[in-house]
């Protein structure tokens, strides 16, 4: 596995209690979904939301990726436009 690069600054990282109860129930730590996030891999997100992202790191917008958890729980996290925080959650907690 090769190193990621961090190219998001991630601010204050906090998570939902469902979001942390879908990683404790599945077996996974966040910590890979944070870096992964960090690193510009937004996981399953649409192309034009991949787009969105890639001009939002320019721009200062809001950054949401989406990834899968080993059971199929859909994970989302949210960086802040202003980088202060990010936010592991799922969808149904927006």
């Amino acid at each position: 596995m090769r190193p990621m690069r961090k190219i998001l600054p991630l601010g204050r990282m906090v998570a939902t209690p469902g979001a942390l109860h879908a990683l404790m129930l599945a077996g996974e730590n966040a910590l890979v979904y944070l870096a992964r996030h960090a690193s510009g891999d937004w996981g399953v997100v649409s192309p034009e939301d991949a787009c969105a992202n890639e001009l939002a790191r320019e721009t200062g917008e809001r950054i949401l990726s989406a990834y899968r958890l080993r059971d199929g729980t859909k994970l989302w996290i949210i960086t802040e436009a202003d980088r202060s925080s990010t936010c592991i959650l799922l969808p149904e907690e927006y």
